[in-house]
């Protein structure tokens, strides 16, 4: 025959059963922190992450490389002066005295500019180098006939930078990203951690509130005293699984605070009393499949490094085949004998005060130079098939991921679903231990089905805060949009 309990008795253990119903359905945005807690959102580590991550600081300066690399290239088109002066005198005679000097413009269509001034005297100079008295002018060309006319070295170096500046910049986007990744997948893991060990914290309390109940019934004779050793086993189990969270907490703290770094590059460590914001909802929006699979296919970082290097050996295979041709070189300079033209003969510069000179070679085998080509159609075959290859690997993998988000919607849908049920469960055991029809080890078994249940359902949440963000990456883009650049 069941005993009546205390009118005291049963509010406070009336209490007790609220107090577990109100914690175990607690919403995770009524969920608050102390007044002396830190918050600390996701958007304040990607600020963190731009002012002085070092890895992030390292990336930009590939920008400013690849603007090197360009600078460089065009070194090859910058105008040259040069100047020469050779005096030789012996027993008080002048052997040579010559001098000279010259500019030399490239230009992009592969013609040189030149213009100059020579003199040259003495007893023993060549003949061909006589000049007037007074000094030689010239001004002329060299005009690559053949080999060079539609495309040289000087142009595919320039275009070759350009392209390797590109890459650069998707090297930078690279590194970024995964730098972007990483950490707030670490974010998240702390996040989780966070949750776990509220989740904690309530277990212990609750079991000791069910333990003083617990005594105070079997000092009424409600209970034996047996009871009163498994209501305390219980305490001392969720005290086991709370210092277990604690640790992973303080881990988990010290592994996102890897990221943090001040402007002046100065480690920073994140506070012990700073907690995650808690808001999933805002990763529920996720972009359609098809938008970011080409997105992928336009701006993985990966494939535009590859395509782009495609592209630079279409450059080499182009100078290849324009070394095919043999060399012919026409130079064509006008002359005059004074620093001042004279009019009068103006007309005679292409007739008689001119300079011209015509080169020729050509290997009769040609073997550097088809090997050459041989060589550089062998690496685009190559680099084409490792392109195909490796868009669908990309894109492969961002539709596994897809499908691994979706199907974790739908997992912590039904969570949340079965830790409502187990809720019900344990209210309704609850109601029937208050009322001596149940056992102390039932209600303990229901509570730990609903505490696992909660865990579960936290696994799940970190599980799709990070598969979003991996979804992201695996699509190219920064998970941190443009915060990181």
């Amino acid at each position: 025959m069941r005993r009546e309990s205390h009118p005291c008795m049963r509010r406070f253990l009336s209490k007790v059963s609220v107090a577990i119903a109100c914690f175990i359905c607690w919403p995770e945005d009524k969920i608050k922190a102390s007044s002396d807690s830190t918050l600390f959102t996701l958007k304040d580590l990607y600020r963190q992450l731009a002012i002085g991550h070092p890895i992030v600081k390292q990336a930009r300066l590939l920008s400013q490389v690849g603007r090197q690399e360009i600078r460089l290239a065009r070194g090859f088109f910058d105008p040259k002066i040069t100047a020469s002066h050779e005096l030789k005198e012996f027993k008080k005679q002048t052997y040579f005295n010559n001098f000279s000097s010259e500019i030399k413009i490239p230009t992009w269509i592969g013609v040189d500019l030149k213009a100059g001034f020579e003199r040259n005297a003495g007893a023993y100079i060549n003949p061909k180098e006589n000049t007037p008295p007074t000094g030689l002018l010239y001004a002329g060309l060299g005009i690559p006939i053949a080999q060079g006319l539609l495309f040289d070295q000087r142009r595919a170096v320039l275009q070759q930078a350009q392209y390797m500046s590109q890459i650069l910049e998707a090297e930078q986007i690279k590194i970024i990203n995964k730098i972007v990744l990483e950490a707030t997948k670490d974010y998240w893991q702390w996040y989780a951690a966070y949750r776990q060990l509220q989740l904690a914290r309530k277990g212990v309390e609750l079991a000791q509130i069910r333990y003083h109940a617990v005594k105070m019934r079997i000092a009424q004779g409600d209970l034996a005293a047996i009871d009163s050793v498994e209501a305390k086993i219980t305490v001392q189990e969720r005290q086991v699984a709370l210092n277990n969270s604690l640790v992973s907490w303080n881990n988990a703290r010290l592994i996102l605070s890897t990221h943090l770094w001040d402007q002046d590059d100065q480690p920073l460590e994140l506070p012990e009393n700073a907690f995650p914001a808690l808001y999933l909802n805002e990763l529920e929006s996720t972009e359609p499949l098809e938008t970011l699979l080409q997105y992928a296919r336009e701006n993985h970082p990966e494939l535009v490094k590859l395509d782009l290097k495609i592209k630079q050996l279409e450059v080499s295979r182009r100078l290849a085949i324009e070394m095919l041709k043999p060399t012919i070189n026409l130079n064509y300079n006008f002359l005059a004998h004074s620093p001042f033209f004279d009019e009068s003969n103006a007309g005679a510069f292409f007739r008689n005060n001119y300079k011209y000179g015509i080169d020729f070679s050509f290997p009769l085998f040609l073997r550097k130079e088809r090997a050459k080509l041989a060589q550089i159609n062998l690496k685009l075959k190559q680099s084409r098939l490792e392109l195909s290859q490796l868009n669908r690997e990309i894109l492969n993998q961002l539709n596994a991921i897809y499908n691994e988000l979706i199907n974790l919607r739908q997992q912590i849908t039904l969570q949340e679903q079965m830790v409502n049920n187990y809720q019900r469960l344990l209210n309704g055991e609850q109601i029937k231990f208050f009322n001596g029809e149940s056992s102390l080890f039932l209600v303990n078994s229901r509570e730990a089905k609903l505490l696992e249940g909660e865990q579960k359902l936290i696994d799940f949440q970190f599980k799709y805060a990070k598969t979003f963000t991996e979804l992201l990456w695996a699509a190219g883009r920064n998970p941190a949009g443009d915060m990181i650049d």
